[in-house]
């Protein structure tokens, strides 16, 4: 049994491995845990064995929850197997009330047997417009719609786009943990992978998906031998042999979170080179603030939950085509240890003196507690069905 609280466990169902790349889901959970029991249920893992539930303890206090479903059952089958596998959590560990939290709409028939004090669902992606999305999954957003009391949003472009689908949402972009990027303005121990790469360094760390701008990467590689392209995070849905291959261009591969304050620390430019393409149009890069926070200066595509407020508030550079990506890059090199730096960085300081992940878990778990006095006064659910 996890940690007791007053407050109703939160079981959270999510198509991302706790393990995989630390972002808005571990953030928000690992508060979450400081004051209630989190179970966090991965998607299932396929294979010769029979159904299992397997649970590990996070040293955060998370319990990660990975459904071992036996193979070969058509995919309503397996959903209705690890539906059950949930109920008998909730048995095992005596949940007499709890919230349910949704991050991906396509498990959504696996809650079939839970009854939540309140349903939450934090949209963080369109993930409908991913490479590979399954065409039932907008179907399974609007039925999540209709079930849930209340819609958090991952930024302000995707809140733009799911406010008119539901009748209690709010927006709620990346936030940051500023002491811990505050780290890399101090003199940090350089990573040994890093330590042999000249200067200057510019920077990318994220997942390497269909959103990385593979092409303008490879053009500024190409343009710009002398500079030094830093790129660190897993690929995936790439094959290896598509990403650009040059002397200049360094995959590091994934590092851990606690490890990019040591990374940034020897980066001069930051980039935020993603694609134009629907996989991107309503992503709030949780690393724009975080390379501000470091104190690097940032370069990004127009992505518009960069451009706003960051690009209008003159605390990143936007550019978008090759050539004008190379310029700002130049410029921000050639700014650097300037008035006009200090200037940009103070702005950008104290947007974030704003921002905290304790903040935004804070002021989400008061619109649950609202939706939940709510749904106590009035059995209907929040969403808009007329």
């Amino acid at each position: 049994m996890t940690q007791s609280s007053s407050m109703p466990a939160l079981l959270v169902l999510s198509h991302l491995r706790w393990d995989f790349v630390f972002q808005r889901p571990q953030h928000l959970m690992t508060r979450a845990a400081r004051t209630r029991p989190v179970y966090y249920i991965e998607e299932p893992v396929f294979g010769d064995h029979p159904d299992e539930l397997r649970r590990t303890q996070d040293a955060s206090g998370v319990t990660v929850c990975t459904p071992y479903i036996e193979a070969g059952h058509s995919p309503a089958e397996s959903q209705s197997r690890t539906a059950a596998l949930l109920g008998a959590l909730v048995r095992e560990e005596d949940l007499r009330e709890y919230d349910l939290w949704v991050y991906t709409p396509m498990e959504l028939p696996v809650t079939a047997a839970l009854t939540p004090r309140v349903t939450i669902y934090d949209c963080m992606d369109e993930l409908a417009n991913f490479k590979g999305a399954p065409p039932e999954l907008r179907q399974r957003e609007q039925q999540l719609f209709r079930q849930a009391d209340v819609v958090f949003t991952g930024g302000h472009r995707l809140y733009e786009a799911k406010r008119e689908q539901h009748s209690n949402v709010h927006p709620f972009p990346s936030s940051v943990e500023v002491a811990h990027f505050a780290q890399a303005r101090q003199a940090q121990t350089e990573p040994a992978d890093q330590a042999g790469i000249s200067h200057p360094r510019l920077g990318f760390y994220g997942v390497i998906d269909e959103r990385f701008d593979i092409e303008l990467v490879g053009e500024l590689a190409r343009r710009r031998p002398e500079w030094q392209f830093v790129l660190i995070g897993p690929v995936v849905k790439i094959a290896p042999e598509d990403l650009p291959q040059a002397a200049n261009l360094h995959y590091l591969g994934k590092k851990d979170y606690r490890e990019l304050p040591a990374y940034l620390s020897g980066w001069d430019v930051a980039l935020l080179p993603f694609a134009r393409n629907e996989a991107t149009e309503f992503i709030s890069p949780t690393k724009t603030p975080e390379y501000l926070a470091a104190g690097v200066p940032v370069v990004s595509t127009g992505i518009r939950d960069v451009v706003q407020p960051y690009g209008a508030g003159e605390m990143a550079r936007i550019a978008d085509d090759a050539d004008a990506f190379e310029a700002a890059c130049a410029e921000a090199l050639t700014e650097a240890s300037t008035a006009a730096a200090a200037e940009r960085q103070a702005r950008a300081d104290a947007f974030l003196a704003e921002l905290s992940w304790d903040r935004t878990w804070e002021e989400m778990a008061a619109q649950i507690e609202q939706a939940a006095e709510q749904n106590h006064y009035s059995p209907e659910k929040g969403a808009a069905d007329d």
